[in-house]
């Protein structure tokens, strides 16, 4: 009997220690359990997790800080009835014409917590109602404060408290390949996370605005997103969705983001003073060819040609000549048409600024003062398609 309860403890002290070694070396051995449902089917369970802490190289972290500040906007317009629907025999030959209102939907971004949300012009843009929904399922009106069409951006403000604001970011320091995600209520289902990269930047000459400096993205944007947040895996933001390259409508994995530079210089300008103040010098600037070069005897290779100028304009006064090539505006270069109107809608209206230009084979530089550019319509080309509302 002695014998056999030595043996037993003897046993009984190998799997203990086996076990421990195992439990050390390999807990994951343990942690698995083999369970049975109804007794027919075997099943492997993985060790349960901590819901607290994201899984490697997950962007919950960032989707998390963000989401709270971007909002689904609802706007309704009243239809525009034909005045002679109440005609017998137009309503004869054409019927009963629909009465319903038209309706919207866009995102929107709150960058301040007095309420302040920036979104796309195109997406208010003649609406009569606009409602705001909150992450956290609060409504509130919101009221326009401002537009900008030439960057199609829109400022909008609602009054409710305790309001999550989203941190900017600094968007002249992303890089091609940076990680960014695109917030937004695509198509209405609700909000929605994208992921991808900045494929390019400084995207212009698309002829979707007036003024373009876009970030190019790969995460999906579709019809809902316009006005949402494009942040980084920090949860900044960066730019503000607004338009795809689409041939169907839906996302191709060529979006374009407003960078947050931009969009804060439209904010500041519209809450300070109701407009955006930007230069303006009164030429008609074209693209530097040979055949240009050649008509007015320039010897220029780089610059934007001048082929018309404003009489009493501000660069008539300053000495500008159709036929002299801008090479820069101050300290920026301006090697195409869009360089130099972004770089002269730049400048300070009533400042003075100093341009560099060649005239023949001379080289030259005029100080400029320019003056307040004058409103102008958003312009669209067929295939690139700015969200609709």
């Amino acid at each position: 009997m002695k014998r056999t309860w030595l043996l037993f403890a003897q046993a009984v002290t190998v799997l203990l220690a086996a076990y421990f070694v195992v439990a050390t070396l390999k807990p994951e051995w343990i942690n698995k359990r083999a369970t049975s449902l109804g007794g027919v089917v075997s099943i492997v369970e993985a060790p349960a997790g901590n819901p607290g802490i994201p899984t490697a190289g997950s962007l919950s972290a960032a989707a998390k800080k963000a989401s709270p500040a971007v909002v689904s906007i609802n706007t309704s317009k009243a239809a525009q009835r034909n005045p002679r629907s109440n005609d017998p025999w137009f309503r004869f030959f054409f019927g009963d014409q629909d009465d319903q209102p038209q309706v919207g939907l866009g995102s929107g971004v709150i960058v301040s917590p007095d309420g302040y949300i920036l979104t796309n012009n195109h997406v208010v843009e003649g609406a009569d109602e606009i409602e705001v929904t909150l992450n956290d399922s609060r409504h509130a009106h919101g009221k326009v404060i401002g537009t900008d069409p030439d960057t199609d951006l829109a400022v909008l403000k609602i009054e409710l408290d305790k309001l999550p604001a989203i941190v900017l970011g600094d968007s002249d320091a992303l890089q091609v390949g940076d990680q960014v995600l695109a917030i937004g209520n695509p198509f209405g289902v609700g909000q929605t996370v994208t992921s991808g990269i900045v494929s390019a930047l400084g995207r212009n000459q698309l002829g979707i605005n007036n003024f373009e400096n876009f970030i190019q993205t790969d995460a999906a944007i579709n019809p809902g997103n316009s006005g949402g947040a494009l942040i980084d895996v920090n949860g900044n933001l960066q730019g503000i969705n607004t338009a795809i390259y689409s041939r169907s409508g839906g996302s191709m994995g060529i979006g374009f983001a407003i960078p947050v530079s931009m969009a804060k210089i439209v904010l500041e300008g519209i809450v300070k003073e109701g407009q955006v103040r930007r230069g303006w010098i009164g030429v008609e600037p074209n693209e530097l060819s040979p055949e240009l070069a050649e008509t007015f005897g320039v010897k220029a290779d780089t610059g934007v040609i001048i082929t018309g100028v404003l009489q009493n304009g501000p660069a008539a006064k300053a000495g500008i000549r159709p036929g002299d090539v801008i090479t820069s505006v101050g300290e920026k270069k301006t090697d195409n048409v869009q360089a130099l109107l972004t770089a002269v809608a730049g400048l300070k209206p009533g400042s003075t600024a100093r341009f560099a230009l060649q005239r023949g084979s001379d080289k030259m530089e005029l100080d400029v003062m320019p003056g307040l550019r004058p409103k102008s319509p958003v312009r669209q080309l067929p295939n690139q398609q700015q969200q609709p509302e």
